[in-house]
C-alpha cells in the first residue's frame, strides 16, 4: 500500500491518530448512559452528548481546512491534537461541577481538535503512496480506529459505568443529600479515565512536534485552486457529503442508544449493554475495517458499500420487527458491516480532486453534522412513542440511502481509478 519507505514512519504517526480519535466518539455508549444518570437527563437530552462533538466538526472543519490549505497537514495535525487534549483535560472540572453544558462544551472541544484532526489525516493518508490504492490505505489506516473503537467502550464500561441503577422512585425516596452525593460520585467516574486520555494525547502532540513530516504536494498545485465552494461542481463529491452526513448519523444512532435498546427489548443492564457493544459490536468493527482492506483487493469499493449498506439495512430490520435477544444480536452485527463506509465515501468523495482535495476533505469532514441531527430525531421519536425499538427506523433510512450512493456511483469509481487491483 505504501510505495516508498520515505512514507513509512509518517504512515505509522498518522495512523495513530485514527486510534486516538475513535475514543471521542466510542466512549459515548458508556457516557451516554451515564450523564443520563448523573445529570438526569431524558433520550433527546442525552442525544446532545453525540450533538455537541458534531456541531464541532460541522462549525471548525472549513476553518481547519482553511487553515491545511494555507499552513500545510502538520500544522493541521498540531493544532488538533491541542483541542482534542483540552477537551479531555476539561472533563475534569466539568464533573466536579456536575454542570451538563459543561460536559457539552468540553465534548465541542474536544470535537473542534479531531475536526482538525480527520480534516488533515484522512486526505493526507490517501497522499502516502499510489493514489490509486488510497481508498485501501485509507481503510487500513481506520482499521486502527476500529480498535480503538473496540477499546473505547470496554474503558467506559469499566471504569466509568459503576453498575449501580435507580429508580426514579427510588431517587425520589432518598433524602436531599444523600441523592446529591450519590449523583455526584456517579459524574465523579469520568475524572480518572478522562485524565489518562488527555495525558495520551498531550504526549502524541510532543511526538508530532518533533517528527518531520513530508510535505504532499498536489499534481496541479501551481494552478493554486481556490478554497472555494467550486468543489460541489463534482457530482460525485456532492453526493459523497450527502452518503456521509446519513453514515455518521446511523453510525453514531447504532452505539450511542444500543444500551438503551437493549434494556427496552432484552432486560440487559446499561453496564453489561455497554461491555456487549464494546467485546463483540466493536470487535466485529475493528474486523471489518481489516477484512475489508483485503476484500478491495478483488471488491471494487463501491460495489463493496454498497453491498454492505444493503445487508446493514437487513440487519437494522431485523432489530425493529424482532424482540428479545434476537434483536441485539441482530444490532451487534451492524457494525462488522457498517465499517468500512467512512474512510470509503470519503475516498469516493475526494478521488480525481487534485488541489481540491484540501477543500473537499473540509466539506466531507463538515458531512459529520449528520451525527448531531440524525441522534436527536431518534431520541425524540423514542420519548414521543415510548418506544426506541421504533426510533431505530432512522438509522434504517439511512443505510438505504447509502447502498443507493454505493450503486449509483460504482460506474464513476472505476472511471476515478479507485479499483484497488
Amino acid at each position: 500500500m505504501i510505495t516508498s519507505k520515505k512514507y513509512l514512519l509518517p504512515f505509522i504517526l498518522v495512523t495513530s491518530l485514527f486510534f486516538l480519535w475513535a475514543f471521542l466518539h466510542n466512549i459515548n455508549p458508556a457516557l451516554i448512559p451515564h450523564l443520563k444518570k448523573a445529570c438526569e437527563l431524558n433520550d433527546t437530552q442525552s442525544a446532545f452528548v453525540d450533538t455537541s462533538i458534531y456541531l464541532a466538526y460541522f462549525s471548525i472543519a472549513l476553518p481547519a481546512g482553511w487553515f491545511m490549505h494555507r499552513l500545510g497537514y502538520k500544522k493541521a495535525i498540531l493544532i488538533g491534537l491541542f483541542l482534542f487534549g483540552a477537551g479531555f483535560f476539561l472533563f475534569i472540572p466539568a464533573a466536579s461541577s456536575r454542570e451538563y453544558w459543561f460536559f457539552l462544551a468540553a465534548l465541542f472541544i474536544g470535537g473542534a481538535g479531531a475536526t482538525f484532526l480527520e480534516t488533515a489525516a484522512n486526505p493526507y493518508i490517501t497522499k502516502l503512496g499510489d493514489e490509486a490504492n488510497g481508498t485501501q490505505r485509507l481503510n487500513f489506516a481506520q482499521s486502527f480506529n476500529g480498535m480503538g473503537a473496540f477499546i473505547a467502550p470496554l474503558i467506559g464500561s469499566k471504569f466509568i459505568l459503576s453498575g449501580i441503577d435507580y429508580s426514579k422512585q427510588q431517587l425520589d425516596a432518598m433524602a436531599p443529600a444523600v441523592r446529591a452525593a450519590y449523583l455526584q460520585s456517579e459524574a465523579d467516574t469520568v475524572k480518572m479515565p478522562y485524565l489518562v486520555l488527555g495525558l495520551v494525547v498531550l504526549l502524541a502532540f510532543i511526538f508530532f512536534l518533533f517528527t518531520k513530516l513530508p510535505n504532499i504536494h498536489e499534481q496541479d498545485e501551481q494552478q493554486q485552486a481556490r478554497f472555494s465552494f467550486r468543489v460541489f461542481r463534482h457530482r460525485h463529491f456532492t453526493w459523497a457529503v450527502i452518503a456521509q452526513f446519513f453514515y455518521v448519523g446511523a453510525q453514531t444512532c447504532m452505539g450511542s442508544f444500543f444500551a438503551r435498546f437493549s434494556g427496552f427489548t432484552a432486560g440487559i443492564s446499561d453496564k453489561d449493554a455497554t461491555y456487549l457493544w464494546g467485546s463483540v459490536a466493536m470487535v466485529g468493527f475493528m474486523v471489518g475495517r481489516f477484512s475489508g482492506t483485503f476484500l478491495m483487493r478483488y471488491i471494487k469499493p463501491a460495489r463493496l458499500l454498497a453491498l454492505y449498506a444493503l445487508i446493514c439495512v437487513a440487519l437494522v430490520a431485523t432489530g425493529v420487527m424482532a424482540s428479545g435477544k434476537i434483536a441485539v444480536y441482530a444490532f451487534i452485527g451492524v457494525p462488522f458491516f457498517m465499517s468500512i463506509m467512512f474512510p470509503t465515501i470519503f475516498s469516493l468523495g475526494i478521488a480525481g480532486l487534485g488541489e481540491e482535495t484540501k477543500i473537499a476533505s473540509s466539506f466531507l469532514v463538515m458531512s459529520i453534522v449528520g451525527g448531531a441531527i440524525i441522534p436527536p430525531i431518534l431520541g425524540k421519536i423514542s420519548d414521543n412513542t415510548h418506544n426506541i425499538q421504533t426510533a431505530y427506523m432512522v438509522p434504517l433510512l439511512c443505510f438505504a440511502i447509502i447502498a443507493l450512493f454505493g450503486i449509483t456511483f460504482r460506474k464513476k469509481a472505476t472511471a476515478l481509478t479507485l479499483s484497488t487491483h
